[in-house]
């Protein structure tokens, strides 16, 4: 089922710093599962327009972390993107796993059994029968 991405930015008003600036954190919602991320940037609290999710204003400071906010947000549209067209539904997980660059292990049954066998010899040991295995000397 594809579920729909909700992408939110905010500070954290408890965790002023020493300059009195608060950090951004991104808030990424699918199925109502939440995945919180810092930004890495700080903002003056009295410039963060909590509504609009951005920073307030039309300086050069406020266009450049805005411009870094929208970059987040279109990386999180393209993980999007990308599932869509890969055809994996999207879930919290598939997402996770996606944005964090989680890739799953391809095994085949071969070369699993091929390691196998490789680590066996390695052990030294030899199969007499299903049931009974004895260690070489």
């Amino acid at each position: 089922m594809d579920a729909p991405i909700s992408i939110l930015f905010y500070v954290k008003r408890a965790k002023v710093n020493a300059q009195g600036l608060v950090p951004i954190f991104q808030r990424i919602t699918i199925n109502r599962q939440r995945l919180d991320n810092s930004t890495g940037k700080f903002v003056d609290p009295e410039k963060w327009h909590s509504e609009m999710s951005k920073m307030k204003g039309t300086s050069e400071e406020a266009r450049s972390l805005n411009g870094h906010l929208d970059q987040l947000k279109s990386k999180i549209l393209n993980i999007e993107k990308n599932l869509i067209k890969k055809d994996i539904p999207i879930t919290f997980e598939t997402f996770k796993n996606e944005f964090q660059g989680k890739k799953e292990r391809e095994r085949m049954l071969i070369p699993i059994f091929q390691e196998h066998n490789r680590k066996i010899k390695e052990l030294g040991i030899k199969r007499k029968s299903w049931g009974l295995s004895k260690k070489v000397r």
